[in-house]
């Protein structure tokens, strides 16, 4: 086992990386920029080092300085976290170059799902359903439209190296193709430095269900269960829940095993999440994120397992703790994103924390860096906590959630808190009736304010 982890994050991410660690009795050395310098996880890591100023792409970006940074503390692993280098191939060759191991896959791996178009190759070939579209990039307009007239309207052109919702372009008719294919490529070329494109049939109420894989690197791999994450913004995720309220047991034991044993092939190793568009009963591929994901604590709360413990003990060449006969669905789990952000429009709000109080109780764990005091900075992502709930239903689930928001206090800056207040109020939340567009069609006619 290791004795010193380097987390190359920050956040609540990096705190709940130290947590783990320090449950193992593994020293943690925290990453931060000058901007940081009084977080939270600076505070809580056993060593911190700065690796440079305010800027992601000179800081928590820099790999030579993150290297550098596990040279001088004597750290022998690293943990990425989510974002940032979690999904950078060229990051992980450079880690086992230097001698040290990456908490996640390999870089083989991350290259081949990186890249949409070899990863939907890759999963039809594993078994795993995917999305009808087209074979490879779309070399131009003509190629585009003929794809479009054999699948049927609507379509989605999809960037090859997109991400976030951008390069992401449907068009509903034939006459919509063209506008929509030259956007996307532009978009593309644009945010990704790459201007490949690819089809798909665009699915018109589906739900975004992803299946949690588990692998241990040598064959061996388990699934646990899955998330509904349908609702979303800007394609931005901002409610998950596990189980999915629309699977049946059965579809969960089939999409379940299908993508465990995709990933066993492979001999993945760590954590990975394989996600789909769900509708009329069947599953379709979309993407697979080889890291852990922001929504992972609804898992942890349904099957009782720490998945970042077991990142860590497979990474070390252990064998994982558990098999797939001793994953049982416990209750019900539900986690929104609370971000510092300005109703309606939700633009960023940066600031000074005046006053936070977690909310607790039985079946409530909040993920957040927050304190008393604390100055949000304007440079990174606006998430500043996940509130997640557990009950022995669904129903009490949502009454669990309830009573915490309304126990949550953030002042000194705008929160998305009334948005789940306001979602809490609609029959299509308790029933559970919604798909991907749910949330946006809301959102138009009912303007959330603070």
């Amino acid at each position: 086992m290791f004795d010193k982890i380097l987390i190359a994050n920050r956040g609540e991410i990096a705190l709940r990386v130290i947590r783990a660690c320090r449950e193992m009795g593994i020293q943690s050395v925290a990453v931060h920029s000058t901007a940081d310098s009084d977080a939270m996880h600076v505070r809580m890591a056993d060593e911190s080092v700065c690796i440079g100023p305010p800027s992601g792409a000179q800081s928590y970006l820099s790999i030579p300085a993150i290297i550098s940074a596990c040279e001088i503390t004597g750290a022998q692993a690293i943990h990425p976290g989510y974002g940032f280098l979690s999904e950078n191939a060229n990051f992980v060759q450079i880690v086992e170059d230097h001698s040290l191991t990456f908490i996640g896959p390999t870089a083989e791996h991350i290259r081949v799902m990186g890249d949409k178009i070899t990863a939907k190759d890759t999963m039809k070939e594993l078994g795993v359903p995917c999305v009808p579209g087209s074979d490879g990039g779309v070399p131009d307009l003509a190629a585009a439209k003929k794809i479009g007239a054999e699948i049927g309207y609507p379509v989605i052109i999809k960037a090859t190296a997109g991400g976030g919702g951008r390069g992401m372009k449907v068009a509903q008719t034939a006459d919509d193709m063209e506008q929509a294919f030259m956007t996307a490529r532009a978009e593309g070329k644009a945010a990704f430095g790459n201007d490949e494109v690819y089809i798909e049939k665009y699915l018109t109420t589906p739900r975004h269900i992803e299946i949690q894989v588990f692998g241990d690197g040598k064959g061996n791999a388990v699934h646990l269960g899955e998330r509904d994450c349908s609702l979303q913004r800007r394609h931005q995720k901002v409610f998950e829940e596990a189980p999915g309220p629309c699977i049946t047991p059965e579809e969960r034991a089939r999409i379940g095993k299908t993508c465990a044993d995709a990933v066993a092939k492979i001999n993945y190793i760590g954590a990975g999440t394989i996600e789909f568009l769900y509708e009329n009963g069947e599953f379709y591929f979309i993407e697979m994120n080889t890291r852990l994901q922001v929504e992972h604590p609804v898992t942890e709360g349904i099957f009782g397992v720490d998945l970042v413990r077991e990142q860590i003990r497979v990474a070390a060449g252990l064998p994982m703790s558990f098999g797939q006969d001793d994953l049982t669905i416990n209750g019900h789990s539900i986690e929104v994103r609370i971000n510092a952000e300005k109703l309606p429009n939700f633009a960023p709000c940066p600031g000074k924390i005046t006053q936070y109080h977690a909310p607790g109780g039985l079946g409530v764990r909040m993920d957040s860096a927050l304190y008393d005091g604390y100055s949000i900075p304007p440079y990174y992502d606006s998430l500043i906590g996940k509130l997640i709930v557990h009950g022995r239903d669904r129903p009490e689930a949502l009454a669990r959630l309830s009573r915490a928001l309304g126990e949550l206090i953030v002042d000194g800056v705008d929160t998305t808190v009334p948005l789940f207040h306001a979602l809490l109020e609609e029959k299509d939340i308790h029933t559970g009736d919604y798909n991907i567009h749910w949330l946006e069609k809301w959102l138009e006619t009912n303007l959330v304010s603070g």
